[in-house]
């Protein structure tokens, strides 16, 4: 999971610090590294580093790069390593002239595509899937950069969207089946692209609509062009976890609110997985926070803050390792004194993937005076690995996929755990279950036809 963030200035007017406080809005997308990339003097040049946004990069010198166009990345490495040469965006100058990418998602043939172009002379720079979109351009002689891409995207499956730089023009291209969000946005006559609208906020851009599935926008000095890939998809296949988790809540994705959606995500818990009066609520914060005030709502209980989090710790579930989760978690969350003294307590989380923080906090709570402790999923079950653009590379590493309800209950400590369904799930988002991915819930992958003219090049 990562956040591509991108502005074109009709006027000429720098853009830097816009892309600089776009993806510092998008930092919890990732905190693995962060870069940006301008093209001057036909030529790309990058900026990129290891950790945050305001460890990777100086806001006060990109201020001062007349760049009217660039695009910028946070990263989550979910393919690739974790070398500061696999950060993005990649770029290049090859002979149609210069390029570079910036991609949130996970291409699921780039193996088979890599081994293909490097066995007929291409010479990989990165582990990252990105560079095969590159790779696909350069070994297509004589095209014209825009039909390059184009061809590029038309041979490469699973998720992406992207934002890319390709002379004078900003590219937006979402893949036909719409995994990943991107959102087009203005503010007077510069125009951006963005992986989640709270990104326009904080530079004072109005939202103008969603990049829809299968669309390549391209944003130059005349405008926009919206052109379609040549692949179609049947059906969309919007990703279920960015409302549950992973979008900020004042975003709006695919015209529906995050906020919005997660609180009925707990009204849903409460109508469906019944709690005892007299309990308190509390969510885990911040992702499980609005689920819990949908829930203590909708079932008339009290809610509380009943847990702090530490600002300066980051996401626990996108950290690198086990270990890094733990002692995250450790450092992370901590009960309110007094709140559950002698209480019971409803506990909501967005999702269970590995319970290592569900246990800890479970047992943080009994220690701090609870009678019981009941655990609430605002999402249903995670059993099955995702290939598009989340971390769950094996069901070994999901907790649910390896006990049943009560044996989670007991391993994570809880006196009682309810989910909500998929069915429920797709209510509170609002979209169709046809028009939502919920494979990491219910094992429903893309069906996706191995067509060797792919690799045709």
């Amino acid at each position: 999971m990562c956040g591509v963030f991108g502005a074109y200035s009709q006027s000429g007017s720098a853009v830097l610090e816009d892309i600089y406080l776009g993806l510092c809005a998008l930092q919890h997308r990732g905190q693995l590294s962060a870069g940006v990339a301008w093209i001057d003097g036909g030529s790309v040049h990058i900026k990129k580093g290891l950790g945050l946004v305001h460890e990777a990069l100086s806001q006060s010198e990109l201020a001062q790069v007349e760049a009217h166009t660039a695009i910028g990345h946070v990263r989550y490495a979910t393919a690739g390593g974790t070398r500061p040469e696999d950060s993005q965006p990649l770029g290049a100058n090859y002979a149609q002239g210069p390029i570079a990418i910036a991609h949130n998602g996970n291409l699921t043939n780039a193996v088979a595509l890599s081994s293909y172009l490097a066995n007929r002379g291409a010479i990989f720079q990165t582990s990252c899937d990105t560079e095969t979109i590159i790779q696909l351009m350069a070994h297509q002689p004589g095209t014209v950069q825009l039909e390059a891409l184009e061809t590029a995207l038309s041979k490469i499956k699973g998720a992406y969207s992207l934002a890319v730089l390709l002379n004078d023009c900003l590219i937006a291209a979402r893949d036909p089946w719409g995994f990943r969000p991107l959102v087009l946005g203005r503010r007077d006559d510069t125009y951006f692209v963005a992986s989640e609208s709270c990104a326009l906020d904080i530079i004072g851009a109005e939202l103008v609509r969603d990049v829809e599935p299968g669309e390549i926008l391209v944003i130059d000095r005349r405008g926009i062009i919206s052109r379609k890939l040549p692949k179609e998809a049947q059906r969309h296949h919007h990703c279920s976890f960015e409302y549950v988790y992973f979008a900020r809540p004042d975003s709006v994705i695919d015209g529906r609110s995050v906020y919005s959606a997660r609180k009925r995500l707990g009204s849903c818990l409460a109508k469906s997985c019944g709690c005892p009066r007299e309990a308190v609520v509390a969510g885990m914060p911040d992702s499980g926070t609005l689920a819990a005030l949908g829930l203590a709502e909708e079932a008339g209980m009290d809610f509380e803050a009943g847990v702090v989090r530490n600002r300066y710790v980051g996401r626990t579930f996108i950290q690198p390792t086990q270990r890094v989760r733990e002692a995250g978690v450790k450092i992370k969350l901590n009960p309110q004194p007094g709140i559950f003294d002698g209480k019971e307590a409803v506990i909501v989380d967005d999702s269970l993937v590995r319970g290592t923080t569900a246990g800890r906090i479970i047992s943080m709570i009994r220690e701090s005076g609870a009678e019981k402790v009941h655990m609430r999923i605002a999402s249903p079950p995670v059993r099955y690995p995702c290939y598009y653009g989340i971390d769950t590379p094996s069901s070994e590493e999901l907790i649910a996929a390896q006990m049943d309800i009560p044996q989670l209950c007991e391993k994570i400590g809880a006196d009682s755990l309810r989910y909500i369904s998929c069915e429920e799930l797709c209510e509170a988002i609002g979209l169709p279950r046809g028009e939502l991915c919920t494979a990491c819930f219910d094992g429903n992958y893309l069906e996706e036809e191995d067509d060797q003219s792919l690799l045709e090049v």
